[in-house]
């Protein structure tokens, strides 16, 4: 039985650590429409971002899905870039492959600042799943997670 509140892991906390992983084939594109969906995030431009998802966009984050392209806009895309616009982040690493017209983008970082008078200090984790589309990258799929990152000793 798990406790209200409590998260179901594997593994105790802080025992994780990052794999090496070695990709034979990237295709530094695919990052890019990562980094540009980010980009307009932190501009607070959900119309460009919005234009690098796929219609049929599935979102995972924090144990909640949003099924489509539309649902997320509707949602959670607003207060997204509201969020992003608001608070720091940068990459701590990244990760990738591509096998035919998918490719897959996993990407490390740390979030910090304020937000709606909170102190943000944050140890990300990012999934994207892109398709080629008429040669063009769309992200298909997005899976965020975070947690708390731990106070310097």
């Amino acid at each position: 039985m798990i406790a209200a509140g409590t998260a179901a892991v594997a593994h105790p906390a802080g025992q994780a650590k990052p794999a090496a992983l070695s990709q034979p084939t990237f295709d530094p594109s695919a990052a890019e429409v990562v980094d540009a969906f980010h980009a307009a995030l932190e501009r607070g431009d959900t119309t460009a971002a919005a234009g690098y998802l796929s219609d049929a966009l599935v979102v995972f984050e924090e144990g909640e899905a949003e099924r489509s392209k539309a649902e997320y806009a509707g949602h959670h895309l607003p207060a997204d870039a509201v969020f992003a616009k608001a608070v720091g982040s940068h990459m701590t690493g990244r990760s990738g492959g591509v096998s035919g017209d998918v490719a897959w983008v996993a990407s490390e970082g740390r979030t910090q600042g304020r937000y709606q008078e909170r102190d943000i200090d944050q140890i990300t984790t990012e999934t994207m799943v892109l398709r080629r589309v008429s040669g063009a990258w769309k992200i298909v799929h997005v899976h965020w997670s975070s947690r708390a990152a731990k106070p310097k000793p």
